[in-house]
């Protein structure tokens, strides 16, 4: 078998198939190492999966927002079946279809565990027990994802917690479930097991989507309450012990009992493993790049997705993966490299222009910085809210629809940095923002911008209309 590539890449997920097309396509051999499912984490247990598990109650939700739609649903979420179609999604956890499209784009793919042995040195562990070492000529790529975090809480590994991977690939639903964290996994997860009809409780250290503008945090809080979540924020579990069901104890010294319990407190790196140290690397921690996906400190290695710590999103790491396989390419070749903010070999994007959906009910989409990230970094903003209840298109697209949406704008240079909506289905509106802030478009030129009537993107135009009026 080949044994020398021009580009090995340590994993084989959404992120790292797209290094090794980008890589392929750019006249370079290129190697996926990957020791479990070909697609990894996205497609398996992860984005797709839990949007799954997430469309039908959205769907049945959105018919009984309508009337005359309302009238005709006579039934309950038909669990069994949305189930079975979030197995369809995954293949029922087979990735044939994912191996078959690594071969016909001119990639080899080797099953096994790969760890760095030195500077573009491989050894994969394969799945009977031999090592193949693999030399790369140009680059190792790092495209191994992360973990999820258990927190350090007495009693909590032996209550066997369900990871998002168990949430995600459950066969039945039980009867109450209890959620430790309160980010987007924390929420979306909640919004899908509570519309099958299972007891959620959320125990969060603060309040919810703390990342996001405060009225997205009010918006999805006071939703999940109306689906009958309860919500236990400001206190953190303290002890769990499982005799039957699992019982956890908070530090507000109160206790919450559930059928299982979720973990959901972030994540942290899979590199504890990969033989970092046999290149001066301390192992465990995320490996830091440059916007070209450079790991600092040497000219051939590369880490890109979830490991370098950018911006944990399937779609911002295949981003990088595709600057990253580019790159190798240019680098291989001799050819220049177009290294300058936003140019074709640097991932600009992630420091300020990550578009990020919460598939909540009701969603919340965003891109860019919010205005107290805006604030933080010394721009001279304006906040532009708009009740986007008042826009014709919404309350056609739902009755007594509720939304809101906010711009932020740089006040020196006349552009929008950065969008949130939330409101049923924001998520379709939120590349025309991504557009807006990347391209940094002026105000001025946006007004020609002209959204279709009626639509819900008639948002644009409100948002432009009480700028000016607030000038």
């Amino acid at each position: 078998m080949t044994t020398d590539y021009d580009v090995i890449i340590i994993g084989g997920g959404a992120v790292a198939e797209n290094v090794a097309d980008r890589a392929v396509q750019g006249g370079l051999t290129a190697v996926l190492i990957e020791s479990e499912l070909v697609g990894g984490e996205c497609s398996y247990w992860a984005c797709m999966p839990s949007k799954a598990l997430l469309r039908s109650g959205a769907v049945l939700r959105a018919a009984k927002a309508v009337d005359g739609a309302k009238q005709a649903v006579t039934g309950d979420l038909d669990v069994a079946a949305v189930l079975a179609r979030r197995t369809s999604f995954t293949h029922d956890w087979d990735d044939t279809s994912q191996v078959e499209w690594v071969a016909s784009a001119g990639i080899d793919l080797l099953r096994g565990f790969g760890r760095l042995t030195g500077v573009r040195q491989v050894a994969v562990t394969t799945p009977d027990g031999s090592v193949i070492a693999l030399t790369a000529r140009h680059a190792v790529v790092v495209s191994t994802g992360s973990d999820p975090v258990l927190p350090d809480v007495n009693g909590l590994a032996g209550v066997a917690p369900w990871t998002p991977r168990e949430a995600t690939s459950a066969t039945a639903i039980p009867d109450s479930l209890a959620i430790i964290g309160g980010g987007v996994v924390a929420v979306e997860l909640a919004t899908a097991y509570a519309g099958f009809g299972c007891a959620v409780t959320i125990i969060a250290r603060s309040g919810l989507l703390s990342g996001q503008e405060d009225f997205a945090s009010a918006m999805v809080t006071e939703s999940l309450e109306k689906l009958g979540v309860t919500l236990r924020l400001n206190t953190t579990p303290v002890f769990a012990a499982r005799d039957g069901k699992v019982s956890l104890d908070l530090s507000d010294g109160t206790t919450v009992v559930a059928d299982e319990v979720l973990v959901a407190t972030g994540r942290q790196p899979r590199t504890t493993d990969i033989g970092l140290d046999s290149v001066g690397i301390a192992p465990g921690e995320w490996l830091s790049v440059d916007d070209t996906m450079l790991v600092e400190g040497t000219d051939w290695l590369y880490a890109t997705g979830d490991v370098n710590h950018r911006a944990l999103l399937t779609h911002q790491g295949k981003y990088q993966a595709r600057i990253a396989g580019d790159v190798i390419a240019a680098r291989a070749a001799g050819s220049a490299v177009n290294d300058e903010p936003w140019g074709s070999h640097v991932a600009t994007a992630d420091h300020a222009a990550v578009p990020q959906v919460t598939f909540s009910d009701p969603e919340v989409a965003s891109i860019g910085l919010t205005s107290e990230a805006a604030r933080r970094a010394g721009n001279r903003i304006r906040v532009v809210d708009y009740d986007m209840s008042w826009v014709a298109g919404a309350s056609l697209h739902a009755d007594g629809y509720e939304g809101r949406a906010r711009m932020v704008v740089d006040e020196d240079r006349s552009v929008i940095l950065g969008v949130t909506f939330v409101g049923p289905d924001v998520s379709e509106l939120i590349h025309a923002a991504t557009i807006a802030v990347v391209g940094e478009v002026p105000l001025a030129r946006l007004w020609h911008a002209v959204p279709a009537y009626p639509t819900v993107n008639e948002i644009w135009l409100r948002l432009l209309e009480t700028y000016r009026s607030e000038a």
